[in-house]
């Protein structure tokens, strides 16, 4: 009984500091995710690029929590599998890629993303996709997005 009281006030008092139970989420922590832009190289029509999805924690926290890059692009273009890291989600317009945490201050993540030009869009053609965050950590949402430019030549 007394190695029982004991086990549950040693639980109480982890969890009082954040050290709680496997598998227990922690509380998200105090960083700055930042989107930073990187448009990817022109493509002839019907050809392919990449597109450098890239976020940098500002900080002044290590992530907490896990956090997703998305990368949209516009009518005309597809998004092809397959993307670096593996596992994420594609959709022909939108694809996800979710990070664990621990993405300490100062530190980058990268999504690699291949995109194909329709056949049928023209050279010339220049118009925007976007990169975004999502992060229960970030606490300052005003850089979680950014466009990148997709250029047809």
């Amino acid at each position: 009984m007394v190695r029982l009281a004991m086990a549950a006030a040693a639980a109480l008092a982890l969890a009082a500091l954040g050290a709680g139970p496997a598998g227990a989420q922690a509380l998200p922590s105090n960083s700055d995710l930042q989107v930073v832009r990187i448009d990817p190289d022109a493509v002839a029509p019907g050809g392919q690029t990449v597109v450098h999805a890239f976020v940098a924690n500002d900080g002044p926290a290590t992530t907490a929590s896990p956090f997703t890059l998305e990368v949209e692009v516009p009518a005309g273009f597809t998004l092809l599998p397959p993307t670096f890291p593996a596992g994420c989600t594609t959709t022909p317009l939108l694809v996800s890629c979710t990070f664990g945490p621990g993405l300490a201050q100062g530190r980058t993540a990268t999504a690699l993303v291949p995109v194909e030009a329709g056949a049928s869009v023209p050279p010339g053609t220049v118009t925007q996709g976007h990169v975004r965050v999502i992060s229960a950590d970030d606490r300052h949402p005003g850089n979680n997005t950014t466009p990148f430019t997709l250029r047809v030549s």
